[in-house]
């Protein structure tokens, strides 16, 4: 090969190689879902209000199942998992569960801890958990371990038709409120799912498991 010939071909080369770097860079180390910010109400409470779909139809992951926030500055759906409180606030949750049920793989995750009074109330009932092994009615979790934080999401009927679009606005779905105080410390609080959701990864824990935007996420507490 000439030495013409042998230059051309390294450059193409180191072009190919940079423009591979620069996809990654751009679409996976820089590219995040957006952060929904939220500030303490006339209550001197936080309203934050999530959904867990069985799909996605807004990514190029349709098959992942995924968490929705609420935008409380739209009131629109928003595909990301990153919210922000203010240190110490209480946070009123309420979660729209949406999706079918997948057995847990330890009963612990079925036990409501972390929020106030370790209560959390299913379609306004009160609750201390719920026993996915005595049925199929847990089909995911909203935990953020660095405060003690687990509440178990209810599911519609096994044999509901599940919404198909998200984020979803009708269908069969339960609704799970709750309560617990932010810690006062500024900081990154890393919470995730803890059912094994990730179909067609091993044990379950790839996939939207891993994945900020769909099944993990951070509360932000700001002061």
């Amino acid at each position: 090969m000439s030495v013409p010939a042998r230059v051309v071909t390294l450059v193409v080369a180191f072009l190919a190689v940079a423009g591979g770097a620069s996809f990654l860079v751009i679409n996976f180390l820089l590219s995040s879902p957006p952060v929904e910010a939220y500030t303490t109400a006339a209550d001197g409470q936080v309203h934050v209000t999530m959904q867990e779909d069985p799909q996605n139809t807004v990514t190029n992951k349709p098959d992942w199942v995924s968490y929705f926030i609420k935008s409380p500055t739209t009131g629109q759906w928003v595909h990301t998992t990153l919210f922000q409180v203010p240190a110490g606030a209480t946070v009123d949750m309420t979660i729209l569960g949406y999706d079918g049920c997948t057995p847990l793989r330890n009963p612990f995750w079925s036990k409501v801890t972390g929020t106030i009074g370790n209560v959390a109330d299913v379609n306004g009932k009160p609750t201390k958990a719920i026993n996915s092994w005595s049925g199929c009615n847990v089909g995911h979790t909203f935990s953020i371990p660095g405060i003690g934080l687990n509440v178990p999401m209810a599911t519609p009927s096994v044999t509901a038709t599940l919404c198909s679009t998200s984020p979803c606005t009708s269908g069969p779905h339960e609704v799970m409120t709750f309560k617990f105080k932010v810690p006062t410390t500024p900081g990154d609080y890393f919470w995730q799912c803890r059912v094994p959701c990730g179909g067609g990864f091993i044990d379950g824990f790839g996939g939207p498991m891993q994945t900020i935007g769909y099944m993990t996420g951070n509360m932000e507490v700001v002061s």
